[in-house]
């Protein structure tokens, strides 16, 4: 996957880890208490692995779990945080996914202190969390402030599928429930709605370019999970799709919201620059036509700049239109599709 992310113009496109999952573990630590990889499956290490991750101009990212186990059973972080964030430090990790599985005291005793470790190492190790996930997993009050000073990436939900469905209950999860978790985001700590879908099997066409706008509305990760060497040819130009991309890095770096819900419609904002400009989506969640919709830029998309905005289409760059707030603007969104708008604020 390094090698197609580095020769098939993702580096280009943004993206800059290669993060792997759980499952590499050996069943045991070594004689030092240390983590050691799968000798079958790793032969060479993690350390060479990282470095020739990087000798692409790419970082590593890992994964570990907070508790005695990982979730697929293998040893944990649990008594060994300091050790393991000094031992992926020397390995040349840049990433860590640390999951929740297998923990019994509150979350907040355990996140905090691997931030503070893996800072000890002077190495700058991203650490993505599921802190208020697992915390509410307990019946225990989310701590989203908290999440956000110990950790620069969160889960907040439970795990995608493959699945049109799945997508959906993660899309209504962060359009019902904004509030605490994305008043906290913004430049070194992002809200993750788990991978993006596209170029796997269980998505139509219309289905991942919804994916992709939602998640860059939301200035969410975009973290990949499929196999690049199969990838299609449309599926690839999505992911790495300018437009889409530089509303999703913007660098105000502010998480979108739903701001109408009508019927099987919705409507997404997100700040961008310049100041007052909007990205936006309007989603149909209409399964077998599309869908004529008109919405008003003052009181359904709340663009109020007196001034006025152009409108483009994401995606593909076009121009639409010269609009003032009190206009109205109307698309035609094909079945379980996105309009993928972008409103700059004029002077």
């Amino acid at each position: 996957m390094a090698d197609h992310v580095a020769a098939d113009g993702f580096i280009e496109a943004g993206y800059e880890y290669i993060i792997m999952d759980d499952c590499w573990l050996a069943n045991t630590r070594d004689a030092n208490g240390r983590l050691q990889p799968n000798a079958d499956r790793f032969p060479h290490g993690i350390k060479a692995l990282a470095s020739y991750i990087h000798s692409k101009g790419l970082k590593y990212g890992i994964y570990e779990d907070i508790g005695t186990k990982t979730c697929a059973g293998f040893p944990g972080s649990q008594w060994y945080l300091q050790l393991d964030a000094q031992t992926f430090a020397d390995w040349g990790v840049d990433y860590l996914k640390f999951d929740g599985c297998n923990y019994e005291p509150h979350y907040s005793d355990g996140y905090p202190p691997m931030a503070f470790f893996l800072n000890m190492t002077g190495r700058p190790i991203a650490l993505s969390c599921e802190y208020a996930l697992y915390q509410r997993s307990i019946g225990v009050k989310p701590d989203y402030k908290g999440q956000a000073a110990a950790c620069n990436v969160a889960r907040n939900y439970n795990d995608i599928d493959d699945s049109w469905d799945s997508l959906k209950s993660v899309i209504e999860f962060f359009g019902a429930n904004d509030g605490d978790f994305a008043s906290v985001a913004g430049p070194g700590y992002f809200n993750d709605p788990d991978m993006l879908l596209i170029g796997n099997y269980g998505l139509s066409r219309n289905q991942e370019r919804t994916q992709m706008a939602i998640w860059c509305i939301l200035s969410a990760p975009l973290l990949m999970s499929v196999d690049l060497r199969a990838i299609s040819a449309e599926s690839k130009a999505l992911l790495q799709n300018r437009g889409a991309i530089a509303v999703n890095q913007d660098p105000l770096g502010m998480q979108g919201k739903r701001v109408n819900k009508i019927g099987n419609i919705e409507i997404w904002t997100k700040p961008v620059m310049p100041t007052g400009s909007y990205a936006f989506a309007v989603v149909s969640f209409n399964n077998d036509m599309p869908t004529t919709v008109t919405v008003q830029l003052s009181s359904q998309l709340l663009l109020t700049s007196v001034s006025g905005y152009n409108v483009t289409e994401v995606f593909d760059g076009g121009f639409i239109g010269t609009f003032k707030p009190s206009s109205s603007l109307t698309v035609v969104v094909e079945p379980n599709d996105v309009f993928f708008g972008k409103a700059t604020a004029l002077p």
